[in-house]
């Protein structure tokens, strides 16, 4: 379909929801009231205020436990998935520190737990970083070779933020169980998305949090396994919130759009997630047919809705940077502008291409589909046609 003929009311068409979801309608009704006239601290019990918005904050407790199949009591409140990776891999380095300071994680991890382990590495931590394959999947034979005699916690995303794929968490969890050693997980861009189940993945601490899954920002969530060897050292102090992991005035609206955006994706993910893969993957074919077009990262072992492609010619940057009509990213959100340390893991001791990552969301259309492939491989053709002209050479 031409873009001339696809039907689209509004410009530029959204395709970043990596970066952020819309939070969905259904969530900020439910929001609005613990806004308003339902302003109550949860921490007071001594009134109906206090302990209405404590039984919201319960409510969303077990709906965000739900999704990933944990108990309630497992899931301590932060402010989003940066602040739940802080609080697991330095509060678990601490609470382990006698039996080791050796760290392992991957080298395209998001930012937030990447700069949070140079952090630790400043303080004396050994930190080892794994490259992935060339698919940009980590190799579990590389993996368990790579760890050590005082090896206390491992880090490994569920799904990459750039280039989406899965990773075997449950080999990776099963390696570190046998030997005692604590599995983080950032699972920031995996709700909603694929199944999690904590019951039966052989995971320690997992990060979470709304803003990816049509929540608020400002929100997210660290889960906590009931029974874990080592209480993990509080990064916040006054007040004793959250079982003394995590202090601070809970913020009952945000919570209870965290509860809902986790809950509807409970319900409505067997049916979402199909959907969204045949639009990503009517961009998939449409954009891979073009000869200059190379896609990052492994298509099977992916989530629906992610679609990362490399355009191989010199003024690639230039192309994104022209790009008005649809939102789409060429790096991380947390990247700044700067250069996809993802890409670069991928690519070695190639210099790694720019990218343009297009997520597509619940709330594009076939129409914004169709107008987006057209658009993309018009602006492309054009890139290539500038290329091969005789001006340009």
């Amino acid at each position: 379909m031409s873009a001339e003929k696809a039907v689209v009311t509004r410009l530029p068409i959204y395709l970043d929801n990596s970066a952020t979801t819309p939070v969905d309608p259904r969530v900020v009704e439910k929001m609005l009231p613990w806004l308003s006239n339902q302003f109550g601290n949860p921490a007071s019990g001594s009134h109906a205020f206090g302990r209405d918005a404590r039984a919201a904050v319960e409510a969303a407790r077990g709906a965000v436990a739900r999704l990933i199949n944990a108990g309630a009591q497992d899931i301590v409140w932060t402010s989003g998935a940066t602040e739940s990776n802080n609080l697991a891999l330095k509060g678990a380095v601490a609470a382990c520190e006698s039996r080791g300071r050796h760290l392992l994680s991957v080298q395209t991890e998001h930012s937030a737990v990447l700069d949070t382990l140079r952090d630790l590495e400043k303080r004396g931590y050994a930190v080892t970083l794994l490259a992935p394959q060339a698919n940009g999947l980590l190799d579990p034979a590389a993996f368990e070779a790579a760890l050590q005699a005082d090896t206390t916690v491992v880090s490994v995303m569920l799904v990459n933020n750039e280039i989406g794929v899965i990773q075997d968490i449950a080999a990776i969890g099963s390696i570190c169980r046998a030997r005692g050693i604590l599995l983080h997980v950032d699972a920031a861009q995996a709700t909603g998305k694929v199944a999690i189940d904590v019951k039966t993945m052989p995971v320690d601490l997992m990060s979470l949090t709304a803003h990816k899954t049509y929540g608020p920002k400002g929100i997210g969530a660290l889960y906590v396994r009931h029974g874990l060897p080592a209480t993990l050292a509080p990064q916040m102090h006054g007040g004793g919130h959250e079982r003394g992991m995590r202090s601070g005035t809970l913020p009952t609206h945000q919570i209870v759009g965290m509860g809902e955006c986790f809950r509807l994706a409970d319900e409505e993910m067997a049916v979402e997630v199909p959907r969204l893969r045949a639009l990503r993957d009517k961009l998939h074919r449409g954009l891979a047919a073009i000869d200059c077009v190379r896609v990052n990262g492994d298509m099977q072992q992916r989530i629906a809705n992610n679609l990362n492609i490399s355009v191989m010619l010199p003024d690639c940057d230039q192309m994104i940077a022209m790009l008005t009509d649809v939102a789409v990213s060429s790096a991380s959100a947390c990247m700044g502008g700067g250069a996809s340390h993802v890409l670069q893991a991928l690519y070695g001791g190639e210099a790694a291409p720019n990218a343009i990552r297009i997520t597509v969301g619940r709330f594009n259309t076939d129409e914004e589909i169709d107008f987006a492939l057209d658009y993309l491989t018009r602006k492309i053709r054009e890139c290539q046609a500038r290329k091969t002209s005789p001006a340009a050479a």
